[in-house]
């Protein structure tokens, strides 16, 4: 499947400076990080996938260091585990080609803290595996019409969400209790958070760090990454 397939049309640059704005918080607080040991991130795909909305994330938790949690063991200097999982074994071509073998089935995928979803065919298998492990998770964040996948499961009830550009006015018509967000990077709430288009991933990712490690954290990695958007700051 090609992006543009999964991602509708495109506005122009200028527009979407002028309307995007920063992401904002509903009751968001800080979540409770471990002194030792991993926070398992576990980050969906399927077929057709779009790669960045969860290889952009992948890279910001992925790149979390944190020397101050003891020098002997490299682990928990990188509070992180990242894993994927889909619906079956077999591997997945996501958006331009790119094939991935998934690390696990949504029948034997480990508890996650934290949950990725991004654009993505949401299968009856994943909606039951985001609906079970949504109840234990720290949070579930979506990357761009990944939310629609957070509606399907029954995860946004009637609280406030945002997606991809082109596609909130679709979010806000097929589920109409969703207080659809616009123009926004990202929607955080206690323990779900939706994000807007591709790069936007990155945006919420690096709030997710923040509020498992603070912002010194999130700022060094943002740094480490060359990441100059300042667009996650809540």
């Amino acid at each position: 499947m090609k992006r543009r397939e999964l991602l509708g049309g495109a506005v122009g640059l200028s527009a979407l400076a002028a309307s995007r704005a920063w992401g904002v918080s509903f009751a968001a607080g800080p979540f409770n990080a471990p002194a030792t040991g991993n926070i398992d991130v576990a980050f969906l795909i399927s077929e057709g996938a779009t790669v960045i909305d969860f290889c952009g994330p992948w890279e910001v938790f992925q790149d979390v260091m944190m020397p101050e949690r003891g020098p002997r063991h490299m682990e928990d200097q990188m509070p992180f585990r990242l894993f994927t999982v889909a619906a079956g074994p077999e591997p997945v071509r996501v958006s331009g080609g790119l094939q991935v073998v998934p690390d696990y089935t949504v029948a034997n995928a480990p508890s996650a803290r934290v949950v990725v979803v991004p654009a993505m065919r949401a299968t009856p298998p994943i909606l039951d595996w985001l609906k079970k492990t949504s109840t234990t998770a720290d949070i579930v964040m979506s990357v761009c019409t990944g939310a629609f996948a957070l509606a399907e499961a029954g995860l946004l009830g009637d609280g406030p969400a945002t997606t991809h550009h082109d596609f909130v006015e679709r979010l806000a018509k097929r589920y109409p209790a969703v207080k659809v967000e616009r123009g926004r990077r990202f929607v955080e709430r206690d323990r779900l958070a939706t994000a807007g288009g591709l790069t936007s991933g990155i945006d919420l990712a690096l709030r997710v760090v923040e509020r498992y490690f603070g912002r010194a954290v999130a700022l060094r990695t943002a740094e480490y990454m060359e990441y100059e958007s300042r667009a996650w700051l809540v």
